[in-house]
């Protein structure tokens, strides 16, 4: 359904008169004509960027069916509400979960009047073969993947429908494809490239750096140190913000500590009923609350643009998903700060969160009947299994990660071997997952305990070239520092550890120094892994180090 690169006139007079925006942002343009012209297309613009006005001009251009698949419901309804408030955009509508018979009914009979049209729904919806086969007959001309990184991060495990979006492309007539993001590094964007079976794709990348976020990590050596860090900056700092923690549990706990202090503050997870959800979101929205405590998902896409700060009580499971949540700061472009408060034993939950154990009975009860039965869809597959969809398309998930199966014409063996080595295949594909995500943990622990610029790692991570020091953040305050204490020839005399040294804890044994700070050591110990160290423990004997006691 390609159609001629369109004129930059064009584009101009659809921003202006539909959606009343006088300028286009820098990579905005570029990402507009490759989508226009029928280019499959992967942007990585920051957070703040105008994702949405690329697809949104885009879709309005090419007229027909543009279909967003988006992953959060609030999401969907920030993304109408915006589309609505434009003076003359095409219309609008979501079909999910939380909508009413009446409302589903009403958003068909607009897909059927006709493009163009903004059709904006999970991936889950996508799962649905009625659904697919009449938005097939309503004519997408645009597949717009939002939050693409979704397709990496969250397909494998907790959103597996993720990663049948290639098929549910293939089914509605192999439109192009229009993939955002406002982080993704080099694996990553390949991931979703091959993920979505992208052809011949347009990478764009734009506008990485956030100058304005000055970035900040505190170490720990004690939770309830790192707790009561957490906790005095989100009571005292100037609102709004957000916190970020890895459990359910401790989004409420978190919420109770802060709120203490007479701040507004409300808890956000997964678990929350879905009113709750959207109370907390439509509070946020109004300026009703000071600080919300979250998991990962909240705040994903939400036009909230003066958030001060962004606080991390806890690693996240890669530097993608820290700098996604990172760059929900300072949106106006007025500074922010961001702080991750770690310690090294919190990736250990982190770690346990990417294992996952082989279900031996399902792969084997979903390949005998695959073999059995050629070209089954997911949905006949979990009929006949009577298991869940979800567990079944889990399941083929790992066997097409495996290379077992193959699923553009229904689910189909492409490997003639019996149970025991399918499951072997999947226990290994698992493994090798697991080794990647070990690695993209191994990245922000070293982002968490660099003494050198924290800005240049991340951009170089994400393929950008950067200065040596950026001038704002705590590893170039310290670099500074150190630069005008030998200007002034300071006779404080020089640390007393350095990196590499050999040094003697009382209680984890021999270890070696990783890390110096003007009053803590990061020290890797054989026997107990990373520790963050107090130099004081030198004045108490707790610590000792073989140089100085050769001297």
């Amino acid at each position: 359904m390609g159609t001629s690169r369109p004129a930059a006139g064009s584009i101009d007079r659809i921003a202006r008169e539909d959606f009343g925006w006088d300028t286009l942002l820098p990579g905005q343009r570029e990402a507009i004509q490759s989508a226009v012209a029928g280019r499959d297309t992967l942007v990585v613009l920051a957070t703040g960027g105008g994702k949405s006005a690329v697809y949104q001009i885009a879709g309005a251009q090419r007229g027909g069916v543009t279909l967003v698949v988006s992953p959060l419901v609030a999401l969907q309804a920030d993304q109408l509400a915006s589309i609505e408030a434009a003076p003359a955009a095409p219309p609008a509508v979501a079909l999910n979960a939380s909508l009413g018979t009446a409302a589903i009914e009403a958003a068909w009979e607009r897909i059927d009047e006709g493009g163009p049209v903004y059709v904006l729904l999970a991936p889950e919806q996508l799962a649905n073969e009625e659904t697919v086969a009449r938005l097939a007959a309503a004519g997408v001309s645009l597949f717009v993947v939002d939050e693409a990184h979704c397709v990496s991060s969250w397909g494998t495990d907790f959103r597996p429908d993720y990663l049948r979006l290639a098929d549910a492309r293939r089914e509605l007539g192999d439109p192009p494809v229009l993939a955002m993001t406002a982080t993704a590094s080099g694996p990553v964007r390949a991931e979703i490239i091959e993920r979505l079976r992208m052809h011949d794709p347009d990478v764009q990348v734009h506008g990485v750096d956030r100058p304005e976020i000055r970035l900040v990590v505190h170490r720990h050596e004690r939770e309830p140190e790192k707790r009561a860090a957490v906790v005095e900056e989100a009571r005292s700092w100037t609102a709004p913000g957000l916190v970020y923690v890895a459990t359910r549990r401790e989004t409420e706990r978190y919420a109770e500590e802060i709120a203490a202090d007479g701040r507004r503050v409300a808890a956000y997870h997964a678990g929350l009923k879905p009113k709750d959800r959207r109370a907390v979101h439509d509070r946020w929205r109004a300026g009703e609350l000071d600080v919300v405590v979250a998991t990962s998902a909240f705040g994903m896409g939400i036009d909230r643009a003066d958030v001060r700060f962004v606080l991390h009580a806890t690693t996240t499971e890669s530097l993608d998903a820290y700098y996604q949540e990172v760059g929900r700061a300072g949106r106006d472009g007025e500074p922010a700060t961001t702080v991750l408060h770690y310690r090294a034993e919190d990736l250990g939950l982190r770690r346990f969160f990417t294992k996952r154990s082989v279900s031996e009975s399902a792969v084997r009860s979903v390949w005998r009947t695959v073999r059995s039965t050629p070209g089954l869809s997911i949905s006949d597959l979990a009929a006949q299994l009577d298991q869940p969809r979800r567990t079944i398309t889990r399941v083929v998930n790992d066997l097409a990660d495996a290379q077992l199966v193959d699923t553009t014409d229904g689910v189909r063996a492409v490997d003639d071997i019996g149970p025991k080595r399918a499951i072997r295949a999947v226990q290994e594909m698992l493994e090798s997952r697991e080794r990647i995500a070990e690695s993209r943990l191994a990245m922000m622990r070293a982002y968490a305990e660099t003494s050198h610029c924290r800005r240049r790692m991340l951009l170089e991570y994400f393929g950008v070239d950067a200065p040596e020091w950026c001038g704002n953040c705590d590893g170039c305050e310290r670099h500074e520092a150190q630069q005008e204490q030998e200007r002034l020839g300071s006779a404080t005399g020089t640390a007393p550890l350095h990196v590499d040294q050999e040094v003697h804890h009382r209680e984890w044994g021999p270890g070696t120094v990783m890390g110096v700070e003007p009053d803590r050591v990061t020290i890797f110990f054989e026997a107990e892994g990373y520790k963050v160290v107090a130099l004081s423990a030198l004045e108490t004997g707790v610590l000792t180090a073989q140089e100085l006691a050769s001297a």
